[in-house]
């Protein structure tokens, strides 16, 4: 039961990034509001196709771990991904960066996004057996 929630949950997440980088591909001002980013010139082009390129791979990857059985692995990618940006983050508040709303939701998306991908892929790696292995057998019949 716990891993079809983790599942869906990975999945339903997985959906909205997808959403979230197809709208940047499309129009990559979807991204100036939701990030505070300006993109005049060929910043567009950058913004476009790097931010995207993180939210649609991210989003593979967890529609892989969730979906494809022995390719949890593919959870780590998102956890790798959104761990080293709000690494980012934290050392731009340490060196002075500004910090609005808008960062500070950022930072908690990302760490919940950290947390479900690492723990979904820490429970989904283990054989759905294993706690009933260690149990101890009843041989009184």
């Amino acid at each position: 039961m716990v891993n079809l929630v983790l599942r869906g949950a990975v999945l339903l997440w997985a959906v909205f990034f997808t959403i979230l980088g197809i709208q940047g591909i499309l129009d990559p001002t979807t991204f100036v509001d939701t990030f505070g980013i300006g993109i005049e010139g060929a910043a567009a082009n950058t913004v476009r196709a790097d931010l995207s390129a993180f939210f649609l791979v991210a989003a593979g990857g967890a529609a892989v771990g969730a979906l494809a059985p022995g390719w949890t692995r593919a959870l780590l990618v998102p956890a790798a991904l959104y761990g080293t940006a709000l690494i980012g983050r934290l050392i731009g508040v340490g060196m002075g960066d500004i910090v609005n709303p808008g960062i500070v939701q950022a930072m908690i998306i990302e760490a919940l996004s950290v947390a479900l991908m690492a723990g979904s892929w820490w429970v989904l790696s283990r054989p759905q057996g294993a706690a009933q292995a260690e149990a101890p057998i009843d041989t009184v019949h």
